[in-house]
């Protein structure tokens, strides 16, 4: 209950935070809707050549790109204000300070920055998959909007656990900051279904860098295509790499050499 309240306590600060600054805000926001108008005008450009992407038709690419969108709102609301900044505690040595507070290192690092504008990325992506699946006729009992948050919940762990494996690295080698676009080059081929990369490439994209973790087995979820393996790769990577960055930063933390040392 101590760090349930204390993520209340972090929301509020960013919802008090954005609301001192409203025009910056609705600019936020303006740009969220114009590089949506955008994306949906890509795709319309590829459906005008063809009926099918990667044997996926509009409306369950529709899906996907709101699962992407939401992908996104969570990147830009949680891990890049938050994870972002583990370089730089390190570099100035404020990670000392976090590591006294009586809380856990870990769970403080990944929450206590939150942006709150990106919530509307949030917002606009499950938007784009109810109209979707509202298009195709999705019947959508209880049973399977909670399958697919369940499967889109594990595309947020999988994502998180990936993104703080990679900025661990910082306490062996300071400038990673490359990895960082690295990273989010890689993030944006999440935008297309998994079937649209062939031979080697698809394996990397599911197992490598998991992108059809990310975006393709939560859409399929949505639109009930998702077969019992593809649902359990998504749990068990889910999972295996939560329990890999938290055994990664203990040991970073055990090799770390605070600023004071």
């Amino acid at each position: 209950m101590k760090y349930v309240r204390l993520l209340k306590e972090f929301i509020r600060a960013a919802v008090v935070e954005e609301f001192e600054y409203r025009s910056n805000f609705f600019a936020n926001v303006l740009g969220t809707v114009s590089g949506l108008f955008f994306a949906l005008l890509t795709l319309q450009v590829f459906f005008l050549q063809t009926e099918q992407i990667g044997g996926w038709s509009f409306e369950q690419v529709l899906v996907l790109l709101g699962v992407f969108n939401a992908l996104s709102g969570v990147v830009s609301m949680v891990l890049r204000p938050n994870i972002g900044r583990i370089v730089q505690h390190i570099r100035k040595g404020t990670l000392d300070f976090i590591l006294t507070k009586p809380v856990d290192s870990q769970f403080f690092i990944s929450f206590r920055h939150i942006v709150f504008w990106p919530v509307t990325d949030v917002l606009v992506g499950f938007g784009m998959i109810i109209y979707a699946g509202w298009k195709m006729d999705v019947a959508m009992s209880l049973f399977s909007v909670l399958w697919f948050l369940v499967i889109f919940f594990a595309a947020v762990v999988t994502l998180y656990s990936l993104w703080f494996l990679m900025m661990t690295l910082s306490f062996w080698f300071v400038k990673v900051e490359n990895l960082t676009l690295v990273f989010t080059s890689l993030f944006e081929t999440a935008r297309f279904p998994v079937q649209v990369y062939k031979g080697w490439l698809r394996v990397l994209l599911t197992y490598l860098f998991p992108v059809a973790v990310l975006t393709t087995f939560p859409a399929a979820a949505f639109t009930g295509g998702l077969s019992g393996r593809e649902a359990l790769i998504s749990l068990v990577m889910a999972g295996g790499l939560l329990v890999l960055s938290r055994l990664f930063w203990k040991s970073a933390l055990r090799n770390y050499q605070s600023a004071s040392s």
